[in-house]
């Protein structure tokens, strides 16, 4: 099943398709050195427009996660699992996705994850997976 793709623009645009190149790619200041999610023109921090896309690890911990288990589309497998993974390299950066390729009973707080790309057209689509 095909998921919902955001509307690309110059702000965004680098999160969206960085996985085309297999990088996460987090805005990041380039005056206080600080990374900010969701991708914005303005840092959050000191609200210097010295902001640009920067890759980053890739990897993180599940912070908190829940089990979907309604069938919001006739084609959509049930249960799943969402989660926040606080991203490794990007302090303070949390990113809301799906823990993929394992069963979502076993996805618990604290599990390390990698992050995987789903390519749907342009958009490459940042989905974790658990690491041992």
């Amino acid at each position: 099943m095909s998921r919902a793709l955001p509307r690309l623009d110059s702000i965004n645009r680098d999160f969206w398709t960085g996985g085309a190149e297999g990088e996460l790619r987090i805005h990041h200041c380039n005056d206080c050195n600080q990374f900010f999610h969701p991708p914005r023109p303005v840092c959050r921090h000191c609200l210097s427009e010295n902001v640009a896309a920067k890759a980053v690890a890739g990897t993180g911990v599940v912070d908190t996660f829940t089990l979907n288990y309604q069938k919001w589309h006739p084609k959509m497998e049930v249960p799943f699992a969402i989660a926040r993974v606080e991203l490794d390299g990007a302090p303070g950066v949390y990113l809301t996705t799906n823990i993929i390729n394992c069963d979502p009973q076993q996805v618990d707080i604290g599990d390390k994850v990698k992050v995987i790309f789903e390519q749907q057209d342009d958009v490459h689509i940042p989905l974790f997976e658990k690491i041992d």
